[in-house]
């Protein structure tokens, strides 16, 4: 396999330094998020932990052995009528933007989700000028 073309896998705790720094981007950079101050290391693991722990779905984009991107799918809210429905978060780093890879990423979150017998998938853009977010939810439903 070339080392252009994306490998999507679940996520491992070794895959945090880099899962950081993408997020960190993001919160320094945009408003795609709702944090001010980029959690550290510890606090993103901590967080993919809590994740596992209720059996949701973590995955990253492989290219070359970096991590490209990552996406996971989390609880919506924790009232009883949403017991099917999750929250999902995808994030690309910034040099590999444009190539296709939050499509990959979603598309095989909503299929790990939709197996695991979740029936509706909340996108919580934080960015209402974020339009590459608003699209791909868009184009995938």
């Amino acid at each position: 396999m070339s080392d252009d073309l994306p490998t999507i896998r679940a996520a491992r705790t070794d895959d945090f330094a880099e899962i950081q720094a993408i997020y960190a981007h993001y919160v320094a950079n945009s408003l795609a998020s709702f944090e001010i101050v980029p959690p550290d290391l510890a606090e993103m693991v901590r967080r993919y932990d809590s994740i596992r722990a209720l059996d949701f779905p973590y995955l990253v984009a492989e290219i070359g052995g970096a991590v490209a991107g990552y996406a996971y799918a989390g609880t919506y809210r924790a009232r009883a009528a949403y017991d099917y429905a999750v929250e999902d978060s995808v994030y690309i780093s910034p040099q590999y933007l444009g190539r296709g890879l939050g499509r990959e990423l979603l598309g095989a979150l909503i299929e790990i989700c939709t197996t695991n017998g979740y029936r509706r998938m909340i996108a919580v853009i934080g960015d209402s000028g974020n339009l590459p977010s608003i699209n791909l939810h868009l184009a995938l439903g």
